[in-house]
């Protein structure tokens, strides 16, 4: 089969700002159904700010495996490492960190007392990511952090710092299996978490339900109607009133009780515009009229309304085992049987080591954004969320290091979708460049600011020089992402210039300790 895949070097670029509800919203500066193969700390850092309404991220875990896919399945050849070590550009990081968020450095370095060399490098790597993605958000936006119980603790806290801890409005638990059991002496691991966050209270947030259970419904709901299965509930709430809300209504008096009236808002959809104007009586007489208000019997009790059963019950932070969609991880030896079974059972199976169920992920984009909002994952692997998306008929766009990801999202999306064999998806490998910025000087002339910021102290070597003996540098190359705005541009001197080229910061910077010229 052909994948027919569009790989655009130069793509057009679209317009870079518009309002949005009277805020200036950056654009994406990318087409609707591109897939990444490379960095993406390299690609996100090219990407607009402030363009994106959802990231889901399913990054690796610290789990110190190696995943491969089986061989003869869609997704052979898909292969990673998932080990960490502590390098000297690791350590680099950090020092860069430190310098500029000195809470997330914190962060990191207890993770590393605590846990060790190898959480510290992991959580290094996840840190210079996290703050990208923060960036990319609209200020309504929503992330999704997926990882399991090897490091979730220190990405909540990781996450806390760099999204903020007031952000925080979740941690999901989805049961990924039924069993698994455990050589060691310990509970059998049958989750995952996710850790989610929203960067303001107008994010988007519209769970679904799911239904009662009948046990429930033949327990509660006894009573029925021309309008279904009901129950009865109170009409009043505890503690006396002032005004008509506390007066008497058709014999009742809520105060002898120590009550007052308090109609439901469940009960407006019954209510002229939703009852706006209407007094507490206003409100009572328009029910008593449809026949929604049950007296009571006996002498001393109250009115009550009719409860109907409702769509069910709103998802809660603990979701379930989802039949015929596991989660379990591939390459577990005592479960590879049951992984090969529901390659052949299920058809969104890939064999894409840790694929997660598209049900999953349409579950978070349904409740965490509208139609033709903007979705990215940048840890896309076999593109679930780009699937999931797709048929939730939003935009997105998803990154990955392999190119596997770009074949396979040909693949589900001609498979799993209304598509068929129409779906080109954009491949890009370059690294998008910025159109939000607006208009910028010409970074040659920060020189003198940097002359006075940096004390004529080179950022390399730290060695004072005169001023001609300079070099105005990006700190991340343009190549690579970069802006022209001054927080991204230092002093070199003409050595240290030559011996960072291109080269990433932090890689720059342990080059030159390891050669006794660091700062």
């Amino acid at each position: 089969m052909s994948l027919g895949l569009t790989v655009s070097t130069e793509p057009a670029q679209p317009p870079a700002l518009r309002y949005t509800d009277g805020h200036l919203m950056a654009i994406a500066n990318w087409k609707n159904q591109t897939i990444w193969t490379g960095d993406n700390l390299d690609i996100m850092r090219g990407m607009n700010s402030e363009s994106v309404d959802l990231i889901y991220l399913d990054p690796p875990f610290n789990s110190n495996r190696e995943y491969s896919a089986p061989i003869g399945s869609e997704a052979a050849g898909a292969a990673f490492k998932d080990s960490w070590t502590l390098s000297d550009v690791d350590l680099a990081w950090v020092g860069i960190i430190a310098e500029k968020e000195p809470n997330l450095s914190a962060v990191i370095d207890a993770a590393g007392l605590a846990h060790g060399k190898s959480m510290q490098s992991y959580l290094t790597m996840m840190a210079v990511r996290l703050l990208e993605m923060r960036r990319l958000l609209k200020p309504t936006g929503s992330i999704y952090l997926h990882c399991d119980p090897t490091a979730n603790a220190y990405l909540r806290t990781l996450c806390d710092a760099v999204v903020g801890a007031r952000n925080f409005r979740s941690e999901i638990v989805w049961r990924r299996s039924n069993a698994h059991s455990k050589t060691r002496k310990q509970y059998g691991p049958v989750h995952d978490t996710l850790l989610f966050y929203a960067l303001s209270d107008a994010a988007e947030f519209h769970p679904s339900t799911r239904p009662y259970s009948d046990a429930y419904i033949q327990s509660r709901f006894k009573r029925s109607d021309e309008r279904g299965r009901y129950q009865t509930n109170y009409l009043t709430g505890p503690g006396q009133r002032d005004g008509e809300s506390g007066a008497e209504w058709r014999g009742f008096d809520p105060t002898a009780a120590g009550r007052h009236w308090a109609v439901p808002r469940s009960l407006r959809q019954f209510l002229p515009d939703d009852g706006l104007g209407m007094s507490s009586h206003e409100k009572l007489e328009c029910l008593h009229d449809q026949g929604l208000i049950v007296f009571p019997k006996k002498q001393g009790g109250q009115p009550m309304y009719k409860q109907y059963i409702g769509p069910g019950v709103p998802y809660q932070d603990l979701w379930a085992y989802q039949p015929n969609t596991s989660g379990t991880l591939f390459n577990s030896d005592e479960h590879i049987d049951q992984d090969v079974k529901w390659l052949e059972a299920e058809p969104e199976r890939t064999g894409y080591p840790t694929q997660k169920p598209v049900g999953l992920l349409e579950r978070i984009i349904r409740t965490s954004t509208n139609e033709g909002d903007m979705v990215l994952d940048p840890f896309c692997g076999c593109a679930t969320a780009c699937i999931a998306a797709e048929k939730l008929g939003r935009q997105w766009t998803g990154i990955d290091i392999s190119p596997k990801a770009a074949e396979l999202v040909k693949l589900r999306m001609v498979r799993e979708t209304n598509l068929f064999d129409q779906f080109n998806p954009i491949v890009r490998t370059d690294i998008p460049k910025r159109t939000d910025t607006g208009p910028l000087p010409p970074y040659k002339t920060h020189k003198h600011t940097l002359y006075g910021k940096q004390e004529g102290k080179c950022a390399g070597c730290g060695h004072h020089f005169p001023f001609q003996n300079f070099t105005v540098d990006h700190v991340v190359a343009k190549s690579k992402g970069g802006t022209d705005h001054l927080e991204n541009l230092q002093l070199l001197c003409n050595h240290c210039n030559s011996v960072k080229g291109t080269m990433d910061q932090a890689a720059f910077v342990a080059k030159l300790k390891a050669s006794g010229l660091g700062a």
